[in-house]
């Protein structure tokens, strides 16, 4: 991992089309801005995590196993 320090209205840039913006520090809390083209995905973990089971739960075939 990474790990970065950035200060208010600084940014990161990530594969030449997304950049991430430190809008606002208050606290314990850090607000992000986030710019990527409208084709990829940007979620919350939680978020990411919920669709992820959602779509692991509705698809009945297995995963990661093979019959040998």
């Amino acid at each position: 991992m990474l790990v970065l320090s950035r200060k208010k209205n600084e940014s990161i840039v990530i594969n030449n089309d997304i950049t991430i913006v430190v809008v606002e520090i208050r606290g314990d809390k850090v607000r992000l801005g986030v710019e990527a083209p409208k084709e990829v995905p940007v979620h919350r973990r939680e978020v990411y995590d919920a669709i992820h089971r959602a779509v692991d739960a509705s698809d009945p075939s297995p995963k990661d196993h093979e019959s040998t």
